[in-house]
This record gives C-alpha cells, sequence and structure tokens, in this order.
C-alpha cells in the first residue's frame, strides 16, 4: 500500500498521472501548487474533518479553535467528558456533536483504532469508520487521505471535485459520484494525488481554497 508522505510524493505521482491520462498536463500547468496538507492521525484528525464539513473555512477554524480551548490537542477522553451543553458552546451542530460523541467513546473504549485503521487496506479501513452513525463515505476518505497519506483514494461524492473534473476536463455537465468514481479509476494508484490535483485547480479558478483540511 503507497502512502504520502511529502512533496516529493506528490510530485511523483502528478507525472505518474500525467503519464496515465495526457489530458491532466493542462490541469497541472493551470492548477499551481498542489498542497501536500498532512494532518496527524487520531481522535483530534477526524474531529477536525467531521468540524469542517459543509461550513466554510472560517466557521470551521472558529469553532475549532473554541474546541481546542488552550491549545492542547483535543483527545477522545476530553471530548467524551465534556458537559452536554458543550457543543452548543463551541458553535457546533447536533448532528455533529453526536457523531464526535460516538468517535469518541468508540475510541476511548478501545473499540475503535484510529491509529492502526490506517495500516488496514483502505476499503477495510473505510467500513469500519463508516459502521459509527454520522461517519459517512466522504469523511471517512478524507481521513484516509490527509491523516493516514493513503495514496490510492478519490473522494467521488465532494462537490468541489465534481466541478473541477467537469470544468477541467471538459465534460458536458458536472459528473455524478458513480459517475466519476469510475472516472478516477484510471488514475489508480495515485487518486489521492489527483484528487488534491482538482482541488488546487478549483482553487485557482475560483481564488479561494476548497481542500477539505487545513
Amino acid at each position: 500500500m503507497r502512502i504520502i508522505r511529502n512533496e516529493m510524493d506528490i510530485e511523483e505521482g502528478l507525472e505518474a498521472l500525467v503519464g496515465l491520462d495526457p489530458r491532466l498536463r493542462q490541469i497541472v500547468s493551470e492548477a499551481g501548487p498542489v498542497p501536500l496538507r498532512l494532518a496527524e492521525p487520531g481522535f483530534a484528525g477526524l474531529a477536525h474533518i467531521v468540524v469542517s464539513q459543509m461550513v466554510s473555512r472560517a466557521s470551521a477554524g472558529a469553532i475549532w479553535g473554541r474546541m481546542q480551548g488552550q491549545g492542547e490537542a483535543l483527545t477522545a477522553e476530553a471530548y467524551a467528558a465534556l458537559h452536554s451543553e458543550a457543543w452548543r458552546e463551541f458553535g457546533l451542530s447536533r448532528g455533529k456533536a453526536d457523531t464526535l460523541s460516538r468517535v469518541a467513546l468508540a475510541v476511548a473504549s478501545g473499540s475503535l483504532d484510529l491509529q492502526s485503521l490506517l495500516l488496514k487496506p483502505p476499503e477495510e479501513a473505510r467500513a469500519a469508520l463508516t459502521a459509527i452513525k454520522g461517519i459517512g463515505p466522504w469523511t471517512a476518505e478524507v481521513y484516509l487521505m490527509f491523516c493516514g497519506g493513503h495514496a490510492d483514494i478519490f473522494p467521488a461524492g465532494d462537490v468541489a471535485l465534481q466541478n473541477a473534473v467537469g470544468a477541467g476536463l471538459g465534460l458536458e455537465a458536472r459528473p455524478e459520484p458513480k459517475v466519476l468514481s469510475v472516472l478516477a479509476e484510471g488514475w489508480s494508484p495515485w487518486r489521492s494525488v489527483a484528487a488534491r490535483l482538482f482541488w488546487a485547480y478549483y482553487a485557482a479558478k475560483l481564488r479561494r481554497d476548497v481542500l477539505p483540511i487545513g
């Protein structure tokens, strides 16, 4: 299983992708720098991804700042011990708060090991994460990509990626997740680099950062 660890891996992936699909050469030239953006695995890494879903980067940053408190790393045990209304003070939605509570309890009890999970094949790890209510495919895939460095994952449910691929490849319409997933198979074993590339391309076109982890 290939793991992305540094910018050199990103460069290797981009070079391989252009060979696999020559259409991507123009995307590479227009996208600019393709960010690495790896984060530490564990509860805090997954929690940050959950917090960032469907809100602006500024809102996610503000909520996360309140959750971090004095700047100490947020642990599953610390989150599980919070009082029942703490989520309101953070600015979390009830759904996200419930999801984080389920994850925190699973991690604290030892039934979910977010570190060792990253050593498993992607499909097995994805299944283990999505078994927790509130953790969908997108959240699981982004965790494996950015906290685990998995090189061959493509979150086809991401709307920014759908728009970026549709525009970049000149498709008649924005590809639906199933269509995009099939299309992305041609970028294996570097699908995670392809996703980073199209996020960078989309950001370059719209002048705003759409990468799902900061």
